[in-house]
């Protein structure tokens, strides 16, 4: 693993544009001045066993994951994840049914040597799915034609949404952003689901998640047209959908609509997962000490909001390390880990956002921060596999 630098395209702003990343705030450099979200002035190589270790973790991790499902509804522990008890039942029967799930992003510390750390899984709505997917690969095919790229996403995506379409209860799936997502980000990535599953045969229909309407009378969603809705794609996480009516008509509902991503997710996308995860594999090399609630014995230690985004409300309790940030998480609680800073190249530290699309390992997207913390002020940079 290697942080290269090199020329940007002349006109690279335009293309990358061109291929719908048109959002994306202005990241920070080391030396604290602003740099482009998608940064292709520089770029991480990585060699071919690098990468093939790298799947085997993200694989692994990835069962490890649905073990963990399985153990929190055996036993009931939805207490430890701050799960409403009205939502319990109906997530155990998402389970049970094996709702069809997608895509997710493994959020992981590596090095260049020992197997890959699990940081935290955006399991529900992962972000950064253009730029891994589409933009690098393009950079790739322009700047270092011949050589390769940890990158199946688009393929994957498309025989994903194969397998799953004889689940579904039409051919027809609707795909929803939420309006009030100022960047764009949010529509850009539900746009290219849409297209990645047009592209699989199925008939697709995008609007806004507040666009939706209830037809009270006959107890279902509606689009604009007024036809119902039965399975639709969504980039709103499901604990911020169950806190109100819309959402209660959601679970409720299920599976005569079904939600993609589905519910059983809640349980991968809050960070309990992460301490759930230590006490059934205490050791495990692809995993940090977590604990719920308090440190344990931890002395140097990241607390985390069990719910969080982007990097907030995060501390780094470690001397000579010691950082917070703000935000508006951690009502829910938080979890305690193991602290083991991000590598650093160049005074950059990179964070790997590993792809799992069904079960498979499909690619790799790297940001990059100045800090500690991989936050909004993080840039998104490309990385090649050289021939």
């Amino acid at each position: 693993m290697k942080r290269k630098i090199g020329a940007r395209r002349p006109d690279w702003q335009s293309k990358v544009e061109e291929l719908g990343l048109v959002f994306g705030t202005p990241a920070r450099a080391a030396d604290g001045s602003n740099r482009p979200y998608w940064d292709e002035g520089v770029h991480y190589e990585f060699s071919l066993d690098e990468v093939l270790s790298l799947e085997a973790d993200v694989e692994l991790l990835h069962s490890m994951c649905l073990d963990a499902v399985d153990h929190v509804i055996t036993t009931e522990r939805y207490k430890d994840f701050g799960i409403p008890e009205w939502v319990r039942p109906h997530i155990a029967e998402s389970w049970r049914r094996r709702d069809p799930h997608l895509y997710g992003r493994f959020d992981l510390r590596y090095d260049g040597s020992g197997p890959g750390k699990l940081l935290e899984y955006n399991a529900d709505t992962p972000t950064s799915l253009l730029e891994a997917a589409v933009v690098q690969w393009h950079w790739l095919t322009e700047v270092h034609d011949g050589d390769d790229q940890w990158n199946s996403i688009h393929e994957k995506l498309v025989e994903r949404w194969a397998e799953i379409k004889p689940q579904l209860a039409t051919n027809e799936v609707h795909f929803t952003w939420s309006a009030q997502e100022h960047t764009g980000e949010d529509n850009i990535t539900a746009a290219y689901l849409q297209e990645t599953a047009a592209e699989a045969g199925l008939n697709t229909v995008g609007l806004a998640i507040e666009e939706i309407g209830w037809d009270s009378l006959l107890e279902r969603f509606v689009d604009l047209e007024e036809a119902p809705m039965n399975t639709v794609v969504k980039t709103y996480p499901w604990e911020w959908m169950v806190d109100d009516e819309f959402g209660k008509h959601a679970i409720t509902t299920l599976p005569a609509t079904q939600w993609v991503e589905p519910l059983w997710k809640m349980l991968l996308s809050n960070k309990a997962l992460l301490a759930i995860l230590w006490e059934m594999h205490p050791g495990h090399p692809n995993l940090l000490p977590t604990y719920l609630d308090q440190p344990g014995l931890l002395t140097e230690y990241v607390r985390k909001p069990r719910l969080g985004r982007e990097g907030n409300n995060i501390t780094i309790a470690a001397p000579g390390w010691e950082t917070e940030t703000g935000g508006f998480y951690g009502e829910e609680g938080f979890v305690y880990q193991a602290f083991d800073p991000l590598p650093e190249f160049d005074g950059m530290r990179p964070a790997l956002g590993a792809w799992i699309v069904g079960d498979e390992s499909a690619g790799l997207g790297i940001r990059e921060t100045a800090g500690l913390i991989t936050d909004d002020g993080a840039a998104f940079v490309p990385h090649r596999i050289p021939q």
